[in-house]
């Protein structure tokens, strides 16, 4: 075992007595992975004609020992809580993923076609319903709404499709609730602390108290910014999520991120602030356009290659599905991903480690983002070219094959989004801004790559710089 990796064995947690390792790596598929494809119809035929894939599916949940390697040195005062995660991310992995993360039977939802993926955060625990035309399900927004007045916040776009649904939702048979909302314009432009400030501004002028409850009504950039004046206004008020995106549905809302960007930075400035519950009504994709769809399949991608492989090669199958907006497909497609999501933040809540996995992709992403302007590309689109940015660093290291490779451009490239950066971002941008990312500590820049075999990724500072720059200099013109 390399010099002090934390380890967890079945039954057994501990930490080999060296001086510590530099990443923290995730591991693949689980069990509830291979029950959940197993049960599912649309993965059947992948199961059947595909033999030796669902048998490397199976094999690491059923290894011995798991390791997570940590991005820091283990002091004292870290040992306790980084052992605890990583006992969690392992308990997680068992016996159905316990009450936490597996979808389950809840007061008949699933006999009416609703499934229900739980994160467990103990006391701020919650549900996330998935189904069609539960938007409409009252019953099940006002379950979770404290006190007596609402705001539901939403863009000029999803409002004149889904706001008066939500409302008529809302105060069906509950007419003492008074419901208010804002409507802010529509773009990753206006996630600013100047768009911000209008939801408090109307949370003011409608005189909301300390009982009220915010209802994020939109996609990643409504749910972040809702998110975060919840957890600002009053020092904290109740908060649900109704994502109306595949991008907002299988990640944004799941986890409790929440901010706003800043002029030098995406997200720089946020909090965690977890919601009451996140309502997915898979039918408002009907209205996304096409573009929008496909950015969101960047996260689905994304947790296939960091730790789902049966995941990834149910996606390889059924990507022209997807596209097509299959409703089975697409249910399939964002309870998984939901189901990784919210295992990974009831292991680690606050991007400790584990959870910085997720960001594969987005350290270079973040930096075509910000260096092409905000709004020009859709994040999903800007992850995707960075998760082939990073696909093609891993190989250049040896942490994975050409094949494996590959398989990301070709996935990628079916999801029919970009696998090369806009020529306008230069060089010398993704220094300056992956240079100021989030993951960056005490100077030094942390990536997430991929090393091993499909489903295993590092988060590590520990990496060849020269690898990065000719990474860069594959990637750009100038």
């Amino acid at each position: 075992m390399p010099a002090s990796e934390l380890f967890v064995s079945r039954g057994c947690v501990g930490t080999s007595p060296a001086a510590p390792s530099s990443h923290v790596r995730s591991s693949t598929t689980h069990p509830a992975t291979v029950s959940a494809l197993a049960s599912d119809p649309l993965s059947r035929s992948l199961s059947a004609s595909q033999p030796n894939r669902s048998l490397r599916a199976v094999r690491p949940a059923n290894r011995s020992l798991r390791r997570l390697r940590l991005t820091t040195p283990v002091c004292a005062r870290h040992q306790e809580s980084q052992v605890a995660a990583a006992a969690a991310h392992v308990a997680g992995e068992t016996a159905a993923v316990t009450a936490g993360n597996a979808v389950r039977e809840s007061g008949g939802l699933e006999e009416r076609g609703i499934t229900v993926v739980d994160v467990d955060l103990g006391d701020r625990s919650y549900p996330i319903y998935i189904g069609a035309g539960i938007l409409d399900r009252g019953d099940l927004l006002c379950r979770h709404v404290k006190g007596r007045r609402v705001l539901v916040v939403t863009n000029e776009t999803v409002a004149p499709l889904y706001l008066e649904r939500t409302i008529s939702a809302l105060t069906h048979g509950n007419p003492q609730l008074e419901v208010r909302s804002v409507v802010l314009p529509d773009g990753e432009q206006f996630k600013d602390l100047e768009t911000l400030n209008l939801i408090f501004d109307r949370a003011l002028e409608t005189r909301m108290d300390r009982r009220c409850t915010f209802v994020a009504l939109g996609g990643g950039v409504i749910g972040d910014m809702t998110g975060f004046a919840a957890a600002s206004y009053l020092r904290g008020v109740n908060f649900i999520q109704i994502p109306t995106t595949v991008m907002s549905q299988v990640d944004s809302s799941v986890g409790g991120k929440t901010g706003v960007n800043h002029r030098l930075g995406k997200n720089m400035i946020g909090a965690f602030y977890q919601p009451q519950c996140v309502l997915i009504d898979t039918d408002t994709l009907a209205s996304l356009p096409d573009r929008e769809l496909a950015s969101g399949l960047a996260e689905v991608i994304k947790y296939g290659l960091i730790r789902d492989a049966a995941f990834f090669e149910w996606q390889e199958e059924n990507m022209d599905r997807l596209l097509a907006r299959e409703t089975a497909a697409l249910a399939y497609a964002i309870k998984r991903s939901c189901e990784n999501k919210a295992e990974v933040v009831a292991a680690d809540e606050k991007e400790g480690g584990l959870r910085a996995t997720l960001n594969l992709g987005h350290t270079f992403g973040h930096a075509i983002e910000n260096g092409l302007g905000y709004g020009e590309w859709l994040h999903g689109e800007a992850v995707a070219a960075g998760t082939v940015m990073a696909a093609h660093m891993s190989h250049r290291m040896g942490w994975i094959d050409a094949a494996l490779r590959d398989r990301i451009t070709a996935i990628i490239q079916k999801a029919r989004l970009p696998t090369r950066p806009p020529s306008a971002v230069t060089k010398e941008q993704f220094r300056s801004l992956m240079a100021v990312d989030k993951k960056v500590a005490d100077g030094q820049l942390r990536l997430i790559l991929l090393k091993g075999p499909l489903g295993d990724c590092v988060f590590t500072g520990d990496f060849d710089k020269a690898a990065l720059e000719a990474t860069l200099d594959e990637f750009c013109e100038i």
